[in-house]
């Protein structure tokens, strides 16, 4: 792994805008950034990181079966009384997950190490399935890259075969906040996806659906029997509806089931279950006795938060802290402290891609700033040799 400089393309900001990628700056700052590539070689792909991303996987489901049986595994998460059983019927349906992203640290030298795992509402989709394939491609006809150049990444086509398989030729339904361009963008990302698998499709903002006779409708007053939601679970459980029995009437992508895994107390279970493990950092709910093992070396996490959101990095004293967002109520959980490994200056983060159980790609962000936040940026990677 190395982080090398890159040409960028002269034509790019008519290229995001014919791609729709609209989100490609943010508040006049670029979100995308192809001056820098990440340069791998296949073995380290294929051994080090899509190896870690299906072992993990595996864990993950193996802890999800261990905590659907136990009430008091799913009060430790925070997760809401009368939420366990629509969880519990999620998963012994088992309720098909369509993708998922695992984010480590990695240098290049050592074994990955997870931070979190996004199983609920994960973005960045677009920009690591489309436009960075599109970056290599263009790069590849610059001469900027070999011919033989490749790329970790079968997520558009994983993602459309998987959406055929989950839907079973049922209208999808896809809601989100559509304020958020990112949001929208990866909900009309996955649209056409399912357009492509010839599925019909509905788009919608989250306000758009309705309740009636105890299902949720779209706004022509038609069930929604199947739908996507880019809109967490803690999110929906916590709004007046998320009482009504519509949740369970309802098959969703992704499914009540990956609320377990969507929580950073997650984190703690899965050391719990496999202390030791070569890609887990140690990590304890704050509340737990040992926590205090890690002494004053760790990450600060609260069990649901995002991009960064209300995190802290304790290094003796405080070093670092996410932008202020609200949470925290639920309770926090102290990982054990790895810093992001730095090249030039940068630090990066791998993001890499499930579709249902298959790994299925790596996007990267980096930041100059010891936590990774909304507006760190997101470098294209290539496969060299």
């Amino acid at each position: 792994m190395k982080r090398e400089t890159s040409s960028p393309r002269p034509n790019f900001e008519a290229e995001a805008k014919k791609m729709g990628f609209d989100y490609a700056y943010a508040n006049g700052e670029p979100y995308w950034e192809e001056s820098a590539r990440y340069v791998f070689s296949l073995a380290e792909i294929e051994h080090r990181i899509e190896a870690t991303t299906a072992e993990l996987n595996a864990l993950c489901l193996s802890l999800v079966e261990k905590v659907v049986k136990q009430d008091d595994l799913l009060r430790r998460l925070r997760i809401p009384e009368f939420a366990f059983d629509v969880i519990r019927a999620s998963w012994i349906m088992r309720d098909p997950s369509l993708y998922g992203r695992f984010d480590f640290v990695y240098d290049g030298k050592s074994d990955p190490k997870l931070l979190e795992f996004n199983a609920d509402t994960p973005t960045s989709l677009y920009e690591s399935s489309v436009v960075q394939w599109h970056w290599l491609q263009s790069q590849i006809a610059r001469g900027e890259l070999p011919p033989n150049a490749d790329q970790f990444n079968s997520l558009h086509e994983k993602l459309v075969a998987r959406l055929g398989e989950v839907t079973q030729g049922r209208l999808l339904h896809l809601c989100c906040m559509s304020k958020s361009a990112e949001d929208a963008g990866t909900t009309t990302y996955l649209a056409e996806c399912a357009r492509e698998a010839g599925l019909a499709t509905k788009l919608l903002d989250i306000s758009g659906i309705g309740l009636r006779r105890e299902e949720f409708v779209d706004p022509d007053l038609r069930k929604i029997d199947f739908l996507f939601k880019l809109y967490p679970w803690e999110w929906m459980f916590a709004d007046p509806f998320g009482k009504s029995p519509a949740v369970g009437r309802t098959r969703f992508v992704e499914p009540p089931w990956r609320m377990i895994l969507s929580n950073k107390g997650a984190l703690a279970l899965l050391w719990d279950m496999a202390p030791g493990h070569k890609n887990l950092l140690p990590c304890y709910f704050e509340d737990d006795p040992r926590a205090k093992e890690l002494g004053a070396h760790y990450a600060r996490k609260p069990l649901y938060s995002r991009e960064g959101a209300d995190v802290e990095l304790i290094d003796g004293g405080c070093i670092a802290r996410g932008e202020t967002d609200g949470y925290g109520q639920e309770g926090y959980v102290r990982q054990a402290l790895c810093p992001l490994p730095v090249f030039d200056g940068r630090r990066p983060v791998l993001g890499c891609w499930l579709v249902g159980d298959a790994p299925a790609g790596l996007g990267i962000r980096e930041d100059r700033a010891l936590i990774t936040s909304n507006r760190s940026r997101f470098v294209p990677h290539a496969i060299v040799g």
